[in-house]
């Protein structure tokens, strides 16, 4: 069962990068890192299409891994 539960550990974690890798990135200028990111405060916009899928995506994984993780705990403990 600790064998099982590892090798699904590391198809989720690798999974994690690759999902973590395909989101796009948010270029902040230099300003920002000046002042903060102040000018951004009321900006914001909730992410849609791909965006949203792939944080969506990535919020699933990191939940199933560390499920996993407790599992791996508890099976290993007894």
């Amino acid at each position: 069962m600790y064998n099982l539960l590892m090798t699904i550990l590391l198809i989720v974690s690798v999974l994690i990068i690759i999902a973590v890798m395909m989101q796009p990135a948010k270029t902040d200028n230099a300003m920002a890192s000046l002042t903060g990111g102040a000018d951004d405060l009321f900006a914001k916009s909730k992410p849609r299409g791909f965006e949203a899928f792939m944080q969506k995506v990535t919020l699933v994984l990191g939940i199933v891994f560390f499920v996993i993780a407790i599992a791996m705990v508890y099976v290993s403990s007894h």
